[in-house]
């Protein structure tokens, strides 16, 4: 079978490099195409177009770039024919792949869809199109069966991939033993300049009030060095680390972390966190107006409830991420072991399937009954 998979940041990347580990044991004749990174490539995909050239964020940023989308959209849509797949496979990224799937449902293709897009978070009604346009929609977060179920969605729950990537994880022990004993605060800024812009500046003022600790920052390959030039003049207890996401988490006393993925990686490494997260003005107004859920964090929203401070937006200043780990280092008020037993609950909530390689299964034999 042929597959073309569209990823459009490091995340999507990262679990499409499973789903295509599990498609080859599944489907060892697998020819798999498609736009994503460093680790799908290394997974044994072809990549057409890297994620980098799709790295844009926020209603504002994107309108900004429209004509940039409109010129990728239609190069995406030129690959795709050209290879012309059995399925198109998309990953989480929906402004994007949302407008390929419309092209790719027209045109006959079958469209999965891995990691579902968030519409339980705002503009609900999405979820019609979704039903429309994709034929298989595989969750990655259990409360999303049950919104689909209002729209007569029936979509499959295949478990948590960062359960499967943790668990395969390879963990530089070398790396563990040089920083063992040492106190750690792990910074996970995101991979988008914009993100780590944010997050960067905001160090320079939060390193110098915490000199007995060592802030070790999770960069990205996939940005240039100068995007965090401002932390060489921070102090001595910063450093750069690439490529050891997982072992700073596990070093860590408490973390500072970017809204996204990593706020679930955190937790299922059990390293305390605060969450953060700024966009522009314009961007931020509209998504006050839009968006419908409670909290912006993966582990609250899946706990039901705050297990994590969230910091947004002009909440995310130094003095309040300063205090809130104080809060967790020094264990006030039992807030740290609250928190690690709100994991223990998400842990519980995820269970213990095997995501990607579930939904290869699911997809090899989708397209199997389709060619019987």
């Amino acid at each position: 079978m042929k597959y073309f998979l569209i990823a459009g940041e490091r995340s999507g990347d990262l679990h499409g490099s499973f789903l295509i580990n599990y498609l080859k044991k599944l489907d060892p004749e697998a020819e798999i195409v498609g736009w994503g990174g460093d680790y799908m490539e290394k997974a044994g995909g072809t990549i057409l177009k890297h994620y980098r050239e799709l790295a844009i964020m926020g209603f504002w940023e994107v309108i900004k770039n429209l004509r940039t989308l409109a010129r990728l959209q239609k190069e995406c849509k030129n690959s795709i024919l050209e290879f012309n797949p059995d399925a198109v496979i998309f990953i989480d990224y929906p402004g994007f792949n949302l407008r390929i799937a419309a092209f790719t449902r027209a045109k006959g293709f079958t469209n999965f869809y891995y990691i579902s897009p968030k519409v339980w978070a705002w503009n609900q009604k999405r979820a019609y199109k979704l039903k429309r346009l994709i034929d298989r929609l595989f969750c990655i977060l259990p409360f999303e069966v049950e919104f689909f179920k209002r729209y007569e969605f029936d979509v499959s729950y295949v478990g948590n991939p960062l359960k499967e990537a943790i668990k395969s994880y390879d963990f530089n022990e070398q790396f563990l033993a040089a920083w063992a004993g040492k106190k750690v605060i792990a910074v996970l800024p995101g991979s988008r300049a914009q993100e780590v812009a944010n997050v960067v500046e905001m160090l320079k003022q939060i390193v110098p009030a915490k000199p007995e600790f060592h802030f070790l920052v999770a960069a990205v390959d996939n940005l240039r060095d100068s995007a965090y030039e401002a932390l060489k003049h921070s102090g001595g207890n910063v450093e750069l680390v690439y490529n050891k996401t997982y072992e700073i988490l596990k070093l860590a006393e408490a973390a500072i972390v970017t809204s996204g993925t990593a706020t679930l990686e955190a937790a299922l490494l059990k390293a305390p966190q605060v969450v953060i997260y700024r966009t522009s003005g314009i961007s931020y107004a509209l998504a006050k107006r839009l968006i419908k859920v409670p909290f912006i964090s993966l582990v609250n929203l899946i706990a039901n409830k705050e297990v994590v401070r969230e910091l947004i937006q002009d909440e995310m200043s130094p003095d309040n991420v300063l205090k809130e780990l104080n809060s967790i280092v020094s264990d006030s008020n039992g807030h740290k072991k609250a928190m690690l037993q709100g994991y223990d609950l998400v842990d519980t909530i995820i269970g213990e399937q095997n995501a990607p390689e579930e939904a290869a299964r699911e997809m090899t034999s989708f397209l199997k009954q389709k060619k019987a």
